[in-house]
């Protein structure tokens, strides 16, 4: 047996034992062709199941080709015309996936996902001949809580989303001729950061809806993981009850980040002393508090705008006074403030009435597309550009300035949509 491999078929035949049992990289050489010193050989007859610990999922599409080149990495490689997906088996934690690209015969185009569409590469492409090697950090996460009990999961986190609370770490391969020679996956330690919110925020896991949280990670780099433990229909009082909070402390280190955004679900909550500057903030600073215990460092986040023009083409505030107490809460309890109230309002004014709805899934004045969730990822991004956030420091090099007064064109965004569509809208509005 392979010194690779042990670990997955460890962790397959004992089940969860901490990162202790997977300190050793996990190397995968795809392809027929001979197999590369201290690789695992995948091809597309390796299925995956729990027994075995690795291989393509079940429905994939995939042809695995060898070149007959020298170099066992680079001579051989899977790929396919429809998207395909690759799992592993690995313990709760952060991962550094490095995965290899070319093809000796073809120039490549690749777009990698990861768990429930979290966009990881962005149209990576090797001339004929070529390759190169990229880099990302995926966090997986399980129900189970150390400090006892587990999260409760809503049904659909158990059928449609269970990918998101699974034994194993899935990648997306997507793009106009995806084409991958490797992938390795080690056990890292790296500054995590938490997401917790509802669903603009949250691992969308069907088109056309999409999320910030699930487009954040495409512009970090490889020395920080983004955990996002959002959910759909969640208030801040329901991620309470559902331990979502409570999930995210149990594994938060000193220096760690929690984001938070709510309030779309928040503002429905009825009741005596419900609202935005009772419940509503008390329970917001309650988050902070607790995640400053931890040593984490909390970033507050006020809600995008629904898309809720008026006759004159400018939004309208329909989270009434909730955004101001996520304002006031920033301040009393001195924590950074990404304005996305602010900022998405210019967005949606600047592309206007009728043409902002590619921002938006059709007929849905709440939820995005991949277009939407991107341009409102970038500016997040931006936000903490501006304010020099040290957590800034992570971001990739690449990624430019955005304006949200100046929106990419939408004709020119060309991250593909993944397999799975529902009519089923998320929960929440």
């Amino acid at each position: 047996m392979k010194p690779s491999i042990l670990p997955l078929v460890m962790f397959a035949l004992f089940g969860f034992r901490g990162l202790d049992e997977a300190q050793t990289p996990m190397r995968f050489d795809l392809g027929p062709g001979k197999t590369a010193a201290g690789y695992t050989r995948v091809t597309d007859s390796d299925i995956y199941a729990k027994e075995k610990g690795y291989g393509f999922e079940p429905g994939s599409s995939v042809t695995c080709v060898d070149r007959g080149g020298r170099d066992a990495l680079h001579s051989d490689l899977c790929t396919s015309d429809k998207p395909f997906y690759f799992s592993v088996a690995v313990p709760e934690g952060n991962y550094k996936v490095t995965i290899t690209f070319g093809d000796e015969s073809n120039a490549t185009s690749t777009v990698v996902k990861a768990e429930l569409r979290r966009l990881m590469l962005e149209d990576i492409e090797t001339q004929k001949g070529k390759f190169v090697t990229r880099s990302f950090i995926v966090n997986i996460r399980t129900p189970q809580i150390s400090t006892g009990g587990e999260v409760k999961l809503k049904d659909r986190e158990k059928t449609s989303e269970h990918w998101a609370w699974d034994e194993k770490l899935t990648l997306e391969f997507n793009g106009s001729y995806p084409a991958v020679d490797a992938v390795e996956i080690e056990p890292v330690n790296v500054p995590s950061v938490f997401l917790l919110g509802d669903s603009t925020v949250c691992d969308q896991p069907s088109e056309p809806y999409a999320s910030w949280g699930q487009m954040l990670t495409r512009f970090f780099d490889d020395k920080v993981a983004i955990a996002n433990n959002a959910e759909s229909g969640e208030s801040l009082r329901n991620s309470l009850g559902a331990k979502r909070l409570e999930k995210v402390l149990s594994v938060m280190k000193p220096g760690d980040y929690l984001l938070i955004q709510y309030a779309h679900n928040d503002e429905k909550e009825k009741g005596d002393g419900v609202g935005a500057f009772t419940t509503f903030k008390a329970s917001l600073k309650q988050f902070i508090e607790a995640a400053r215990k931890r040593g984490g460092i909390p970033i507050v986040i006020t809600p995008m705008h629904r898309r809720t023009f008026d006759a004159a083409g400018k939004i309208t505030n329909s989270h009434g006074d909730y955004p101001e107490a996520v304002r006031q809460a920033a301040k009393e309890e001195s924590v950074p403030l990404i304005d996305l109230t602010a900022m998405s309002k210019v967005l949606y004014e600047a592309l206007g009435p009728e043409k902002s709805g590619v921002l938006f899934k059709q007929g849905d004045g709440t939820h995005h597309t991949n277009y939407g969730a991107y341009e409102l990822a970038k500016c997040i991004v931006q936000a903490m550009r501006d304010q020099k956030l040290p957590l800034a420091k992570y971001l990739l090099k690449d990624v430019p300035t955005f304006d949200p007064a100046k929106p990419d064109r939408y004709e020119d965004f060309k991250v593909p949509a993944s397999p799975g569509v529902t009519n089923v809208k998320p929960l929440g509005s």
